[in-house]
């Protein structure tokens, strides 16, 4: 997941492509401080560096995912939050082809999610795993165990989540974790793509 201010003073899309060189197998485009148009311009620059190679998501606007889709930029789908548009509506306004993740910290919105019909929701993003930065909100930390205890019901993928490091993402994967996403660990680093290579090391371990 991107952060604008992490990867400056480079740019979002020179940093994204590193760390799609590195390893990283997704990209999800997020800056809740941009303006509509800055963040349009945005998400076709990093689809322009890295859409061919890896899908390229956008975080919580639709809008800006349809635009995007409809200025020919290789854009794969958007994830939303709990307090975003619900799930079902942004499947609909999507369609079929583009991936929907979906933000779940709780036994309830995980067992809501698995209500929807079948296909509405690609993966949830389920956290925080421990407290971070990136987002002031964050619900209260899981912890690894809490977050494998979370899931374990889950028949959807369950990417992890809020803080997470290289030291975590094997026990994550132990955990039932069908990914990691990370933020600082990759936007901060001084040399992204070396940072995205450790972090699929451990994953491959």
């Amino acid at each position: 997941m991107t952060d604008t201010r992490q990867c400056s003073p480079r740019t979002v899309a020179a940093v994204a492509a590193a760390a799609v060189a590195g390893g990283v197998t997704i990209v999800q485009v997020r800056d809740k401080e941009a303006s509509s148009r800055k963040l349009l311009q945005l998400l076709m620059a990093v689809a322009e560096s890295v859409g061919d190679r890896v899908p390229v998501l956008v975080d919580d606007r639709v809008d800006i995912f349809l635009a995007a889709r409809v200025a020919g930029a290789k854009v794969a789908g958007v994830h939303v939050g709990q307090s975003d548009l619900p799930a079902d509506l942004v499947r609909a306004l999507v369609g079929s082809e583009a991936i929907v993740g979906l933000s779940a910290a709780t036994d309830d919105e995980i067992r809501t999610a698995h209500q929807l019909p079948e296909r509405t929701v690609d993966y949830l993003g389920v956290g925080a795993v421990h407290a971070t930065a990136t987002k002031a909100d964050h619900p209260q930390p899981l912890g690894i165990d809490g977050f494998g205890a979370l899931i374990a019901s889950s028949s959807l993928p369950c990417v992890a989540i809020g803080g997470i490091s290289s030291a975590d993402v094997r026990p994550l994967r132990a955990a039932g974790a069908a990914g990691v996403a990370v933020v600082s660990a990759v936007c901060a680093a001084d040399d992204p793509r070396a940072a995205a290579q450790k972090l699929k090391e451990e994953w491959c371990s």
